[in-house]
């Protein structure tokens, strides 16, 4: 069973206890804007926010094309069914619905993840370790290197392979077999390759998924080796919203988490609490 279906199970299985919320809106970065924005928003009917990435493939371009009305008053669970074997559009905003039900769930089982300082998800590295970066974090590159670590960027093309002194950039998942340490882009739920990258990281003591898309309920990621979520807690969920559909920064209206798979209590401790 993959990651998707039994985040789509969890919440079939959340609605037997509770009646789940409807969708009230899909928020999209407008025309003029859609370059500088790289995500899109579900907002369930009672103002609970979930996000998801929009920028792979031609994703923006399907979104341009959706009904966003439609979706006003939709069924929560069926338009999170999209994240299962749609096409880019349908998969993010199925995605954005998954981790806005997570939000939802969290709230009324009054469970929030801890505050994350910065963008590493906590993760403290040591001079001389090797770490393996999925996706090209051009700000933590930085940190990275200056920490003394040996640094693994795994790229798809059209990124240039490169190799410089502290950091190479490749094409070849299997580079990361050696690394002790992963920090990856959440964007790997969403085009399907967490799963096989998982198998080239099995040395990895820690491995660490990051960005606003690491906010969905953790349980089948932690069940797969996934040792961290650093994912993003929104504060203001209407600052977001405007922030995204006019290109603007909008981290001024969230907070960094990082939920540690030791520290997590369990889907079902959380059914417990409601």
């Amino acid at each position: 069973m993959s990651v998707a279906t039994e985040l789509l199970q969890a919440f079939a299985t959340l609605s037997q206890h509770l009646p789940l919320p409807r969708v009230r809106a899909l928020h999209l970065p407008r025309s003029e804007h859609r370059k500088q924005s790289s995500f899109c928003a579900v907002e369930l009917d009672d103002g609970t926010p979930g996000l998801a990435y929009i920028a792979l493939g031609d994703t923006r371009e399907r979104l341009a094309h959706v009904d966003t009305a439609s979706l006003a008053g939709a069924n929560a669970l069926t338009v999170a069914q999209g994240y299962v074997g749609g096409d880019g559009a349908a998969r993010s905003i199925g995605f954005a619905t998954i981790n806005a039900l997570t939000r939802w769930l969290f709230d009324r089982a009054g469970f929030e993840p801890p505050h994350s300082a910065g963008s590493l998800g906590e993760v403290a590295l040591k001079p001389g370790e090797r770490v393996g970066m999925v996706g090209l974090f051009g700000p933590l590159v930085k940190q990275i290197r200056e920490s003394g670590a040996h640094l693994t960027i795994l790229e798809l093309p059209p990124v240039p392979e490169l190799d410089r002194e502290g950091y190479r950039v490749t094409h070849d998942p299997a580079a990361l077999r050696d690394c002790t340490r992963v920090l990856s882009t959440s964007t790997v739920l969403l085009n399907d390759s967490f799963e096989s990258l998982r198998v080239h990281c099995l040395a990895a003591t820690e491995f660490v998924l990051i960005g606003p898309g690491a906010s969905c309920l953790p349980d089948p990621l932690f069940a797969r080796g996934v040792t961290r979520l650093g994912g993003s807690w929104i504060l203001d969920p209407a600052g977001v919203f405007d922030a995204l559909e006019t290109g603007r920064s909008w981290s001024e209206y969230a907070r960094k988490s990082a939920l540690d798979r030791l520290a997590y209590p369990g889907f079902e401790a959380l059914l417990g609490r409601l």
